[in-house]
């Protein structure tokens, strides 16, 4: 990911207006705005700097920012053969599902095969409403910042007075198309990666159908020696899987959204702790013979991804990201736990296609690597083995349906996923109330 940043102005004397040597913001500004279009173009891009929007994350530097991304890959044409294809093995993937889970085939459809650009086209608003509140939390942060600022100055004597609502106003601009360029750039690189449209285990389209990526599974399957047949409906099945889970569950859609957002509301900037992190890395470098310089571009880039201006992560912040990698591990255990059922002897390479699936994921996963750029979240392919474990224990202890009604309750924390039998008997309603 190519980082952002802005530079203070490098000449010796500050601009000053004509209200008694207050510096001039508006020419800060402007100038913070050009360094950030000069950043943008060495990308091909036009810089979005502090664009006059009410989006807090807007939309079309994100769709630009990705489709370049997919242009820059190649994006192959969908042809008749792909969609008759995947049609196929979504015929099969459906049939074989209906034995293997509770929940029935998704009733909405949609195009069952998509181009890389068509997968961003669909999910772009899913990640819009996702991501969204990430952005919003952190132009809260700056503006309550600058607020605290503003508290000080107020109360010094001959302090130079900081317009604050012009900062936070071009700040949460500026905050909202950085974090739209990095997530264009992260839904662009998916693109080339993905194999549908819920492989990232997150709810993308509403309303929900299975669709997949043919390119990328044709790439997918590439090497390992397995009829692409078997490899196609391998992925059809966890398509449809999840598909039929959220299509069922859409509390499951708030909640996970809900977690995202309390991440975003959790977020605070720790003025200190920037100061040590910043002294750190000056330090750092001086010790590795290099030097840290303010005026410098890319060296300000530098400093950004050693993480200085990296927001405070507080106890609320860490309980969302709890609950958040749980339940996408749990979502992915599931899908392996009902993948593994449906598939059954049928598919005879299904052993070598999940080991596959694992590794991958253990190394380059399209969840991992979005939610580590936009969270810092890493998804621990431990728990999501766990959760696979947790499932096929439910089911033997219950059935299908039992395992399936779990999500329209309490759902397990990641202790729970270890005790599945002490998980059962918690949510138990006791048949005598009495005592209650």
């Amino acid at each position: 990911m190519s980082p952002f940043g802005f530079t203070p102005d490098s000449s010796d004397e500050p601009e000053k207006n004509n209200d008694g040597g207050s510096v001039d913001f508006a020419a800060m500004m402007a100038q913070m705005q050009e360094q950030i279009q000069q950043q943008f173009s060495a990308l091909g891009m036009a810089g979005p700097g502090f664009s006059q929007t009410n989006e807090a994350l807007p939309k079309n530097i994100v769709r630009d920012t990705a489709k370049k991304f997919v242009t820059a890959k190649g994006s192959a044409p969908i042809g008749a053969n792909d969609v008759a294809k995947i049609e196929e093995a979504f015929s099969i993937a459906e049939l074989w599902l209906n034995e293997a889970t509770f929940f029935s085939q998704c009733t909405a459809t949609g195009n069952p095969a998509m181009a890389r650009t068509d997968w961003v086209d669909t999910t772009l608003t899913g990640w819009q409403v996702s991501v969204e509140p990430l952005a919003t939390g952190l132009a809260g942060a700056i503006s309550e910042l600058l607020s605290n600022a503003q508290g000080e100055q107020d109360g010094a004597e001959g302090a130079m007075q900081i317009p604050v609502g012009m900062i936070a106003t071009l700040l949460r601009s500026f905050i909202g198309s950085l974090i739209a360029t990095q997530l264009g750039q992260s839904i662009g690189g998916l693109a080339a990666n993905v194999t549908g449209t819920h492989d990232v285990g997150l709810p993308l389209v509403e309303p929900v159908y299975p669709s997949l990526v043919p390119q990328n599974i044709d790439e997918w399957g590439q090497d390992l020696n397995i009829p692409m047949d078997e490899v196609r409906i391998f992925h059809a099945l966890r398509e449809s899987a999840v598909a039929r889970l959220f299509a069922h569950n859409p509390w499951l859609i708030s909640y996970i959204r809900t977690a995202i957002s309390d991440y975003g509301k959790g977020i605070r900037i720790d003025i200190d702790a920037i100061q040590r992190q910043a002294q750190e890395v000056f330090d750092a470098a001086s010790q590795d013979g290099k030097e840290f310089d303010p005026t410098n571009p890319e060296s300000f880039s530098i400093a950004l991804n050693e993480g200085i201006f990296t927001p405070e992560e507080t106890p609320a912040q860490r309980r969302a990201l709890t609950k958040l990698e749980t339940v996408l591990a749990l979502i992915d255990g599931w899908s392996e736990e009902v993948v593994t059922l449906a598939a059954g002897n049928r598919l005879p390479n299904l052993v070598a296609l999940q080991e596959t699936l694992r590794r991958r994921r253990a190394t380059s996963a399209p969840a991992q690597q979005l939610f580590a750029t936009m969270f810092g979240l890493q998804v621990s392919p431990k728990l999501a083995r766990e959760a696979a474990g947790f499932w096929k224990a439910i089911r033997e202890v219950k059935d299908l349906e039992g395992r399936d009604r779990i999500w329209s309750g309490i759902l397990p924390t990641s202790d729970d996923l270890l005790t599945p039998q002490s998980y059962l008997a918690s949510i138990e309603i006791p048949d005598d109330l009495s005592g209650l």
